[in-house]
């Protein structure tokens, strides 16, 4: 069996951020067979060392790119670049979007490294995610689980 880690990135006192922890915790008490659930706050030199010498890996991540709210992207890196532009709100000079590149001129990257974003509304100091993402968020964990059972 292949174990899948899945990495929940976020800020979870700064609204829409704290989407890719919140998914992470509710993949989490499912207690799925072989996955390994890890909270980060999506600084790019912590992510490369989490997904190195891994065989599959599932990000999930606020994104800032102007669609609507609520809209999900998946990006399959291994496959394609990640656009920088989905990702600039973070606090991170060295954030996802870099991480990924950098591991893949290192040849570092994991074999499959599949990234869920879901776009926020309100990045601003609170605790409180949009409905909208929310009512995404949902539909992320559920093609999360297909994934993983696709993989199994």
């Amino acid at each position: 069996m292949l174990n899948i880690l899945l990495i929940g990135i976020g800020n979870e006192f700064r609204s829409d951020d704290g989407i890719g922890i919140l998914i992470s915790r509710k993949i989490k008490q499912l207690n799925l067979p072989n996955i390994v659930v890890i909270e980060a706050s999506g600084e790019g030199s912590e992510l490369i060392e989490l997904w190195k010498n891994q065989k599959f890996v599932i990000v999930v991540d606020a994104v800032n790119s102007g669609s609507k709210p609520g809209k999900i992207f998946k990006f399959d890196v291994t496959e394609q670049s990640l656009p920088i532009k989905f990702f600039n709100y973070s606090s991170h000079a060295f954030g996802l979007a870099e991480a990924v590149e950098v591991s893949r001129k290192l040849g570092e990257l994991p074999e499959r490294l599949l990234i869920y974003g879901i776009e926020g509304k309100n990045f601003s100091f609170g605790e409180k995610i949009s409905e909208k993402v929310i009512e995404a968020s949902d539909h992320v964990i559920n093609l999360i689980i297909e994934r993983i059972k696709i993989e199994q």
